[in-house]
């Protein structure tokens, strides 16, 4: 099978509208929490969100009557796919199109649409719906668009596991690559999630943080005061390429995605095994497809989202898998500044992996002030400060409601 390269890069989240400004952030340690402006957050128990600042889809280049037709996650989804795109340096009248797909996967996909929808109708009691609902609302929409806009007419699906979203999307369309099914493929992730259903379902759960007093340092992962996740919206996206056709066309080659490991904990809707088992063996597979062994990752991504069970889980499955080398590596928690984008969480995720392997910054885990006793210091958590590394391989994991596990190993890029 032919290996499989990452050749173009795109975003816009909560730490900036590109990719330049994303990575600024990171090495910054910037936090992107902010009050709810989006909907009125005043009757929730949570009122403060890592938002997108300013978006305007007419901002990058689209029309108002671009913004009618796509809910807010999809036009996240188009603006970080025309960057990687466009990064990427194809030029795509002189590709085969039928061999470029999209897999851009979403958790809840429109759901700030039919909650518009649904409410107009039952203040009106009217069935007066927009012929643009169901087009709006479906999580297969982003790739669609995406494709739209740009030709491409390969394999085109949409892949839904909660947080593991993007995880599992690019691993597919990675496979898809090495099967030989497309050259190319445009994927990640895109989430919306700051609406009513979403503020108030998570609300309930008593998942988020409630820390309104402190919202700005409320992600605070590995933290004892830790009290919940921060809700994030936005969307990443990578352009994965064959190797072989990579080098055809000269392109610029940012990091090799080596290895993917998916598994199931199949124990509980919402929380993790105790004993980080489950993601244990998404991380081996990973590492096993790639061929690396544990002593040769140099930085871990962790999912970590801020919540008292799933930080010490994902420690104890990095430990049953490192053994004593998980000592050695270092591990960041990115959602501490990004807040958690659920579906969109592994493709930001990733691209910090890649940063972090073309610049030799470790991006810190921020907000850090009381030690908890069920975590372990002695493991590097690149606390409060980005750390300087050469970074040969690094993972990035991502879990989601359901017990879906996933776990990316990218590698620098060496012929």
């Amino acid at each position: 099978m032919d290996r499989v390269v990452i050749t173009g890069l795109g975003t816009v989240n909560p730490l900036g509208n590109n990719v330049s400004e994303y990575f600024n952030n990171l090495d910054k340690g910037v936090s992107g929490a902010s009050l709810i402006s989006v909907v009125d957050a005043s009757k929730f128990t949570t009122k403060f969100a890592c938002e997108i600042k300013g978006f305007d889809l007419t901002n990058f280049g689209y029309t108002r009557k671009d913004i009618n037709k796509n809910d807010r996650y999809a036009q996240f989804a188009l603006v970080a796919a025309d960057e990687a795109i466009a990064d990427s340096g194809v030029n795509l009248d002189e590709e085969d199109r039928d061999r470029i797909g999209v897999i851009f996967g979403s958790g809840v996909g429109g759901i700030s649409t039919l909650t518009e929808e649904m409410k107009d109708y039952t203040e009106t009691e009217m069935p007066k719906f927009s012929p643009f609902l169901i087009p709006k609302f479906v999580l297969n929409l982003a790739s669609g668009q995406i494709a739209i806009k740009h030709g491409l007419m390969g394999p085109n699906f949409a892949i839904s596991s909660a947080c593991a979203t993007s995880s599992n999307s690019i691993a597919v369309a990675a496979q898809l690559i090495q099967m030989g099914k497309a050259d190319m493929m445009v994927t990640g992730g895109s989430e919306a999630p700051i609406c009513i259903p979403g503020m108030g379902g998570f609300c309930s759960m008593r998942a988020m943080s409630v820390n309104n007093e402190e919202y700005m340092t409320a992600s605070r992962p590995f933290d004892k005061t830790r009290d919940g996740f921060v809700i994030g919206e936005g969307a990443g996206a990578l352009v994965l390429e064959s190797l072989t056709h990579a080098k055809a066309r000269g392109a610029r080659i940012y990091a090799e995605l080596a290895g993917c490991g998916m598994s199931a904990d199949a124990y509980h809707m919402s929380a993790p095994l105790p004993d980080g088992s489950g993601a244990a063996k998404a991380i081996l597979q990973s590492l096993k497809e790639a061929g690396v062994k544990p002593e040769e990752v140099d930085y871990i991504n962790v999912h970590a989202t801020s919540t008292p069970l799933g930080d010490v889980s994902e420690l104890n499955a990095i430990k049953s898998v490192f053994g004593k080398f998980a000592y050695k590596v270092n591990i960041s928690a990115t959602k501490s500044m990004t807040g958690h984008l659920l579906g969109a969480a592994g493709a930001i995720e990733a691209l910090a992996c890649v940063h972090a392997i073309n610049s030799g910054v470790i991006p810190p885990t921020i907000n850090f002030k009381v030690p908890d006793p069920d975590i372990d210091y002695d493991m590097n958590l690149t606390l409060n400060k980005a750390q300087r590394r050469d970074v040969r391989v690094a993972i990035s994991n991502n879990f989601g409601f359901g017990g879906q596990n996933g776990c990316l190993t990218l590698k620098r890029f060496e012929n």
